[in-house]
């Protein structure tokens, strides 16, 4: 029918607004009160809306927040998207880490010390942990789906410019020593080339989710060589050679 795609997406991106309202309200309530002292029928009359409402979204008090933590992965992994096609995989993480784990805006800064609040909580509650242990596990897969494209889009332009996706991608590197994403002979390329890319998204995101944990348990501000932003950066660094893509 036409413009049901269009009424379609309009509805999801009204649910997700509804969702990240939500879970605002909850990480507001979370901080004012406690987290053991908030019920999920506080957070839906403080949001405004029934609690059929808020349970339909979520299946306890805890998974509230959850839309905080995907939308700061979301922005990074968008980053990454947006990074220039020149950049290699590595240079494409940093640029990324620093477009969205910086105090550029004060949505940004604000989202980030939801973010800190949360992850300070989450020391003292199991519940909380598993939230967040489930978006960095999402965050995995939309990272991968991103490196993907990029590594599918440098590979079908040819030789030159960014064809050497990471340090160790070029001539001489992992495809010579049997590296993660190196070749058998036999044409079977294709597992050992998506264990390459699971392996650079993990890593990747492990990297930043150490650099926000580590920024989080600080009273360092969002910006400086003490913010999130910078740690990222430095456990990026620390990877030194790793084979960020197949070759």
């Amino acid at each position: 029918m036409p413009g049901s795609s269009t009424t379609e997406t309009l509805t999801e991106r009204r649910k997700a607004a509804t969702r990240l309202d939500i879970a605002r309200t909850a990480a507001a309530l979370f901080v004012e009160d406690g987290l053991r002292a908030t019920r999920a029928e506080d957070i839906a009359r403080a949001a405004g809306v029934a609690p059929r409402t808020f349970y339909r979204y979520f299946a306890t008090k805890e998974e509230a927040v959850a839309p905080l933590f995907a939308a700061g992965a979301q922005r990074w992994a968008e980053a990454v998207r947006d990074a220039p096609a020149a950049l290699s995989v590595p240079e494409a993480l940093r640029h990324a880490v620093a477009q969205s784990l910086t105090a550029d805006d004060a949505a940004n800064v604000e989202s980030l010390e939801w973010v800190r609040s949360l992850l300070r909580m989450a020391a003292e509650s199991p519940a909380l942990q598993a939230v967040w242990g489930t978006a960095c596990h999402a965050s995995e897969a939309t990272l991968l789906a991103v490196l993907a494209e990029r590594v599918g889009a440098i590979t079908s332009g040819g030789s030159g410019g960014s064809g050497d996706l990471g340090r160790s991608g070029g001539a001489g590197g992992a495809s010579d020593s049997g590296g993660v994403g190196a070749h058998d002979g036999s044409g079977a390329s294709q597992a050992p080339a998506s264990l390459a890319l699971r392996m650079a998204a993990g890593v990747a995101c492990t990297a930043i989710r150490v650099g926000v944990e580590t920024w989080a348990a600080s009273d360092a501000p969002v910006d400086g060589e003490l913010g999130p932003a910078a740690l990222a950066a430095r456990c990026l660094a620390s990877l030194g050679d790793f084979p960020w893509a197949p070759a």
